[in-house]
Formats: C-alpha cells, structure tokens, sequence
C-alpha cells in the first residue's frame, strides 16, 4: 500500500472557513513545516535591555531608586533571553536519520517534535521510531540535540504482546 492509499484526516473547505479553522492547523497545507527559530528570543532580549536602560535613566533623573529593583529584574531577563537564544542547526529530517541509525532495528514509522532541555531551554529533537514490522514489535525515544546534532539519550523496547528485545536505556 503507498503512502498515498492511506486516508487523511481532513476537514472539507466549506465546513473550516465556516468555523475559521486557522491556515496553521489546515492538515491539506503542501508546504514544508518550518519550526520558528529560537534565535528569535534575542528579540526579547533586546527590550529587556531597553527596559533596563530606561529604569536606571529614570532613576539618574530623579525617579524613585526603588526602579532600580525593576532594572536588576529587566537584566536578569536579558541575559536568560540572550542566553536561550540557541541557533537549531538540525532540522528534522536529519533528526529522524539520526534516530534511524541509533536503535538496533530497521525503522518503520517515525515522528519527531522538538522540546527544550534546562533552565537554558535547549532545544532537543524527541523521535518516536516503531521497527518496521506489520504490526511493529518494537519502539523506541532517540533524543538528538537540535544545536549540534549528538544523541543525548536512546530507549528502546518491545511492545507488549509482541516478541522483542528486553528494553535497553542509553
């Protein structure tokens, strides 16, 4: 069976432009999803600073010096912002061969979200990966850091009712 037997879920025109259905969430959308950059915190982090540099110029002018709370607070942001603004240099589609390399069985279906690790809010790819058997006997989590592309954690087990290997963690 091809890929295109396989029946979409779909929402007939009529009935999404009649409860407004969002052009982001139309599942009939040809376009490559692009996933929005976290570089874009650096914008953040730019009226953090602003806000910080008019707090302190309002104090020197005079305001009262507990602005300068509001400033410290301003900074702080900045610098977390500044800080969580990692440029993602693996996409997807190099996140799941990496995932398809790292568990020990040929890959059927996979899928692959991006999620963020630490108070830095670093970017990691979480791939689901099923073997491809028909029913798949085996999944596995291959977590590849979306900055620079190493494999920080690998799981993989049977499912249950299916013959398999015992689950294995690295």
């Amino acid at each position: 069976m091809s890929r295109d037997d396989h029946r979409r879920l779909g929402i007939p025109e009529d009935v999404a432009r009649s409860e407004h259905v969002p052009d982001d969430l139309d599942a009939t959308q040809r376009e490559p999803y692009t996933i929005p950059s976290t570089r874009r915190r650096r914008t953040g982090a730019v009226v953090y600073a602003l806000g910080a540099a008019f707090a302190a110029a309002a104090v020197v002018a005079g305001a009262p010096v507990g602005l300068l709370v509001l400033t410290g607070i301003f900074v702080a942001l900045f610098t977390w912002h500044l800080a969580s603004s990692w440029r993602i240099g693996v996409l997807d589609p190099e996140a799941l061969e990496t995932a398809n390399r790292e568990v020990p069985f040929p890959v059927g279906h996979a899928s692959a979200v991006v999620g963020f690790d630490g108070w830095r809010a670093r970017p990691v790819w979480n791939v689901l990966v099923f073997d491809a058997l028909d029913p798949p006997s085996r999944r596995g989590l291959v977590r590849v850091d979306a900055v620079d592309g190493h494999v920080v954690e690998t799981y993989w087990e049977g499912i249950r009712g299916q013959a398999s290997d015992t689950p294995s963690k690295s």
